[in-house]
C-alpha cells in the first residue's frame, strides 16, 4: 500500500513538471551578435598603421645617431 501511495506522489510529480514545462513562457532564445568581418579588418589595418608610424620614428633616432645608452653599475648593496 506504501509503494502504491509513494508512486502515485512520484507520478503527480512529474506530470506537474511536465506541464510547468509547456505552460509557463520560456526564455528568450540566446542570439550570437554576427560580427562584422569588414570592420575588424580595417581595425587590423589602422594598428599596423599606427605600429608602422610608431617603428618609423624609432628608425630616425636611431639613424641621426642622437640615441645616447648609459650602462649603470649595479650596487654591491644589491647583491645577497
Amino acid at each position: 500500500m506504501k509503494t502504491n501511495r509513494l508512486l502515485t506522489v512520484i507520478l503527480v510529480l512529474q506530470v506537474l513538471t511536465l506541464l510547468n514545462q509547456f505552460i509557463s513562457p520560456s526564455l528568450p532564445a540566446a542570439r550570437a551578435q554576427i560580427p562584422d568581418a569588414g570592420a575588424q579588418q580595417l581595425q587590423i589595418i589602422q594598428l599596423l598603421q599606427s605600429s608602422n608610424d610608431k617603428l618609423d620614428k624609432l628608425l630616425s633616432i636611431l639613424e641621426s645617431g642622437k640615441l645616447q645608452v648609459q650602462v649603470a653599475k649595479p650596487d654591491e648593496s644589491d647583491k645577497q
